[in-house]
């Protein structure tokens, strides 16, 4: 079995992908970072790689999807409803 899980989605604009996530109280980890992608910590042993576009297509050979569309569905467990609708205000 994999002893981490690394996700990785595309985004916009990796300034304001990092800044919107650490604002939600998100870190992330140095080592895997540069100035296109990021290694955003959500569990000891689970990660998301916010990879800017031009460097993702780079990994698939299929166009990323619009913005019209879906191409992830991502949940968070949160240790009680007031952190939930903190959480969503601050994404808001």
């Amino acid at each position: 079995m994999p002893s981490k899980i690394f996700v990785n989605l595309p985004v916009e604009n990796l300034k304001r992908s990092v800044a919107f996530f650490t604002e939600l109280g998100f870190t992330f980890n140095a080592q895997f970072t540069d100035d296109t992608s990021t290694c955003m910590i959500v569990g000891d042993n689970l990660y998301v790689m916010l990879i800017e576009h031009a460097k993702f297509v780079g990994f698939v050979d299929k166009k990323i999807a619009p913005k019209d569309s879906v191409e992830a569905i991502l949940a968070f467990s949160c240790e009680s409803a007031d952190h939930v609708r903190t959480l969503s205000e601050k994404a808001i």
